[in-house]
């Protein structure tokens, strides 16, 4: 269980940034839902929270731009006296063809799923020190390891995260603070229901386990790297991907 603890999730409004928000919930965390522009949908999420007996408050905050990561998580920190659990799951797409991309969509990409969750961890992970304890857990993606024609600035935006992750770990072990990434594979999210069913049906045929996952088969995971059951995992990239990567 997560109770009393202070958890902070990026890009909570849908998708796994939602589910998680829920878990982290349902296991006793008081959950800070970060949003950009989605407040309606940050609002629903926040009242199912409540609904089912949590705690959880609102913050809006575009994790690309550095000082407002800083006032972001120092208002967090002085509001709840800490935080214990950092999620950076807020994350866009810009797909194209290398030869096509536009400077801004490369630079939109690696400026919110990269740069964001730098920015976020460079000012929870000192908080984190002085606790001598803290979990921070990054979402990264499959395709930050095998890479994926027309994703060329997702897939390295996400193969960065990795590279963050394990460097932070090895910074940040001797205090007692986690770091680790979830590389989630194909799963149910507004990003994937709109692809067309040829392309569904051949994502299919490349998971051994024969369909797509959810947002809570990722929660989950990050519920348990939140846990104290995972003291002892760190710089760690944990596959949720039907099998695609092994």
């Amino acid at each position: 269980m997560l109770t009393g603890k202070i958890a902070v999730v990026t890009g909570a409004s849908r998708g796994i940034g939602r589910a998680v928000a829920l878990k982290l919930a349902a296991e006793g965390a008081t959950v800070i839902i970060n949003y950009n522009g989605s407040k309606d949908r940050a609002l629903e999420v926040k009242q199912e929270i409540e609904e089912k007996g949590g705690i959880a408050d609102l913050y809006q905050c575009d994790v690309s731009d550095f000082a407002k990561c800083e006032s972001f998580i120092t208002d967090i920190i002085k509001q709840y006296k800490g935080i214990d659990i950092l999620v950076n799951n807020a994350g866009i797409t810009r797909d194209g063809l290398l030869m096509k991309m536009s400077e801004e969509d490369f630079d939109k990409v690696m400026d919110t799923n990269l740069k964001g969750a730098f920015n976020t961890t460079r000012f929870a992970s000192r908080q984190m020190l002085k606790q001598r304890s803290g979990r921070i857990i990054n979402m990264a993606s499959v395709v930050g390891v095998t890479g994926n024609a027309g994703q060329v600035n997702y897939a390295a935006s996400k193969a960065g995260i990795i590279g963050l992750t394990k460097a932070a770990a090895r910074e940040l072990a001797s205090r007692g603070v986690t770091v680790n990434a979830i590389a989630p594979g194909f799963i149910e999210t507004d990003m994937t229901k709109d692809l067309p069913e040829k392309v569904k049906a051949d994502s299919v045929s490349q998971i051994p386990l024969g369909r797509f996952g959810t947002p809570e088969h990722v929660a989950a995971t990050a519920a348990f790297l939140a846990s104290e059951e995972a003291e002892y995992i760190t710089g760690q990239v944990i596959h949720v991907d039907g099998g695609m990567v092994m």
